[in-house]
């Protein structure tokens, strides 16, 4: 059976919510129904692909039944290790697909094992290597005594194990795979950047990723939906470097909307979604990924201090400017890298970094470069509350309402945490009080409700978030008045979109926003309406495809996922939703 491609031979795209993702903390990779992996940057989450056949690239690593089949899969709990699941004309197959974990930050190693279940399995393997964004093929391909293949891509060294026999094709490798019922066979690919050392046995392999998964993931026993909650967690985890900071996601140039232009590299750190994925996970314990969020964004602001930008590389560093790469793109989206945040400046970071310092600080995690970095913190919003920012949808710059509140809960935040001191505590309040006085003074609409800015009165779900951070009170009538509005005005059906772009229904102009959704659960939860907040949170956390991974918007018309792939911010959100809706009332 040959499997559908492209006109340069690669797998043809399936819709987002197929794709599962495997990632070690240095990289990850999609993976479609099909046993196709057709997206891979190594050796870091930001360096160029050497699978890019999602974006219209060279480069794909195929596992495929060689017959009819039905597809399916699931991770096995607690982590990324993914198995995918084949129902043949003769019988069940399943491949088990992981990066090798803990990960290498020079070398990416991925595990494949083929396992018939239940009659003859009978499979097609398909290497199609190239780096630069498939534009550097392997070349001096060659198999040596043991049956192993090495070639050269770009500057990257690469070894397969476990295809003796495969025959090469120019830069492609090609196999065919039988097995009994009941057997196994292992394929072990190896790419790096340096000499690669002896290759490990695939069993090696597999129990160090098995026990990493095992002692990385928390039970998370006590949240709502705890199975999915265990996930989002996985997910952020695989997402997360050795520096503690998470990418927003794990891909570049997936669309938002269909040739509209809003296609975006995430590939790097905001700081804003780190102190959400802090913030998450500090609501369901003091777990490990509380410590990375908190790492990378004290460093950030040690470096940086009232200069802190939105958003950096994993490892801390500038992101490049945006360039295109001459590729078709993912059907309706574009072949962009890079990121224009790397010029703008956005006040909330100020703001939400606070919070995520007050939360560690709640559980006894922040030590003398933390408090240090909280007062960097507060410093600069008080230097720079009244400057024009892009806002937390980097828009043009405004004196977004968003911005300048959600300051406010993190100086509210921070001045009540232990170890904070009488004097600064004090300074702060003042502070989060004239900022919510200015605020008050011209971005409250007539109605009672906060709008955008000065110069723009619409709706917009964001101003759910200060409330619920603590900004001003549950019950404060600017708080009821906001909630009422973005019920009126944004949500549909239990979804919410960000704010209104024209006069358009909502769903023309772009996708529900699945962060939103989750913060409406939590003000909800807030108001003490906990039958709508458990609405709200279950109609959102259905919004994902069979891998249970979120992107950033969902359409609701089609069932779709939209934008890059798997959004972290989307999975912090539902691990925070699913803690605190669970959690005891005060």
């Amino acid at each position: 059976m040959t499997a559908p491609t492209t006109a340069n031979g690669a797998p043809l795209p399936h819709a987002l919510r197929d794709y599962a993702l495997l990632a070690d903390g240095h990289r990850g990779a999609l993976i479609g129904p099909r046993g196709d992996i057709v997206w891979m940057c190594t050796p870091a989450w930001d360096d160029d692909a050497v699978f890019a056949a999602l974006i219209g690239g060279r480069g794909w690593y195929t596992v495929t039944p060689d017959e009819p089949f039905t597809w399916g899969g699931y991770y096995e709990a607690g982590s990324l290790i993914w198995r995918s699941r084949w129902t043949t004309t003769g019988g069940i197959v399943e491949c088990r697909e992981a990066l090798a974990h803990p990960g290498d930050p020079r070398r990416a190693v991925v595990l494949r094992r083929i396992q018939g279940v239940d009659g003859e399995a009978r499979l097609k393997v398909e290497l199609n290597l190239a780096a630069g964004f498939g534009t550097r093929p392997m070349r001096e391909v060659r198999r040596d005594e043991h049956g192993r293949w090495t070639g050269r891509a770009g500057a990257l060294q690469v070894r397969l194990s476990g295809a003796p026999d495969a025959r090469a094709d120019g830069s492609t490798l090609r196999t065919a795979v039988v097995l009994p019922a009941g057997a196994h066979h292992d394929l072990v690919l190896e790419i790096s950047d340096r000499s690669l050392p002896e290759p490990v046995p695939p069993d090696v392999w597999w129990r160090a990723t098995e026990s990493r998964w095992t002692a990385s993931v928390p039970g998370l026993s006590g949240t709502l939906g705890s199975r999915d909650a265990r996930h989002a967690y996985a997910v952020m985890t695989g997402m997360t470097g050795p520096s503690g900071g998470t990418v927003a996601a794990a891909t570049t140039s997936l669309p938002e909307r269909a040739e509209q232009g809003r296609n975006y590299d995430y590939r790097y750190v905001w700081i804003r979604d780190q102190a959400y994925i802090g913030q998450a996970v500090a609501a369901a314990g003091a777990h490990p990924l509380l410590d990375d969020s908190v790492r990378f964004t004290v460093a950030r602001l040690l470096d940086h201090g009232p200069a802190l930008a939105p958003a950096y590389t994993a490892t801390g560093q500038a992101l490049p400017d945006p360039r295109t790469l001459d590729l078709p793109g993912y059907p309706g989206g574009f072949d962009v890298v890079g990121n224009r945040a790397n010029r703008q400046f956005q006040l909330d970071v100020f703001g939400e970094s606070l919070l995520l310092l007050a939360a560690a600080a709640r559980h006894d995690r922040l030590d003398a470069d933390g408090w240090q970095a909280a007062r960097i913190a507060a410093e600069a919003v008080a230097a720079r509350h009244r400057e024009p920012d892009a806002g937390i949808w980097e828009l043009h710059d405004d004196r977004w309402a968003h911005s300048r509140l959600a300051c406010a809960a993190g100086l509210r935040a921070i001045a009540a945490a232990p170890g904070a001191g009488a004097g600064p505590a004090a300074r702060w309040e003042a502070l989060a009080d004239h900022i919510v006085a200015e605020a008050s003074a011209d971005c409250l609409h007539p109605t009672g409700r906060w709008q955008r800015s000065p110069a723009d009165a619409g709706v917009d779900a964001a101003l759910l978030l200060p409330a619920v951070r603590g900004a001003l009170p549950a019950d404060d009538p600017r708080t009821l008045a906001t909630l009422r509005a973005v019920r009126t005005d944004l949500a549909t059906d239990h979804y919410v979109y960000r704010f209104r772009h024209d006069q358009r229904p909502l769903e023309d102009a772009e996708g529900a926003f699945l962060l939103c959704g989750f913060t409406m659960a939590l003000a909800e939860h807030q108001q003490h309406n906990d039958v709508e907040a458990a609405c709200w949170f279950e109609r959102n956390r259905a919004a994902c495809g069979p891998p249970g991974l979120f992107a950033e918007e969902f359409d609701v018309a089609q069932r779709q996922l939209r934008g890059n792939l798997p959004q972290a911010f989307v999975h912090a959100l539902m691990l925070e939703a699913a803690a605190r809706l669970a959690a005891p009332r005060a």
